[in-house]
């Protein structure tokens, strides 16, 4: 099992933490029976790593757009952002359950871990 811990830029903490996320409760973990798993407080993405289509690092982002839990109108694409620094993006070959109320599925999530290059080169890894 890896488990990379989300990046916090400290003037976004108090917004975050208004909405229940918190270091000790956002992480994306690979499990061990090849799954990724991507919390972010209340908020949680569970698929096999079969279902992983393609992993990038992108940004920097702006704060209005990356911060919190965000569903784009554009692409249906979920965000966990808890920094504007970067994060991964990663698409699936079939959507994931929709988290946010008015969205459709998602077929792609970005996560503003610590360690992007470490996630993205683990996921390439182990997803075969």
């Amino acid at each position: 099992m890896e488990s990379f811990p989300f990046r916090f830029d400290r003037r976004y903490v108090p917004l975050l933490l208004g909405i229940g996320v918190r270091p000790g409760n956002a992480s994306v973990t690979l499990t061990d029976d090849d799954r990724l798993v991507a919390k972010f407080g209340r908020w949680e993405v569970d698929t096999p790593l079969t279902n992983i289509d393609c992993v990038q690092i992108t940004g920097p982002y702006r704060g209005y757009r990356a911060i919190g839990v965000r569903g784009s109108v554009v692409d249906l694409g979920l965000t966990f952002g808890s920094s504007c620094k970067g994060g991964v993006c990663v698409t699936f070959h079939e959507p994931v359950p929709k988290l946010l109320p008015g969205m459709k599925h998602h077929p792609g999530l970005t996560v503003t871990v610590a360690d992007l290059e470490g996630l993205a080169a683990a996921v390439e890894e182990r997803k075969g």
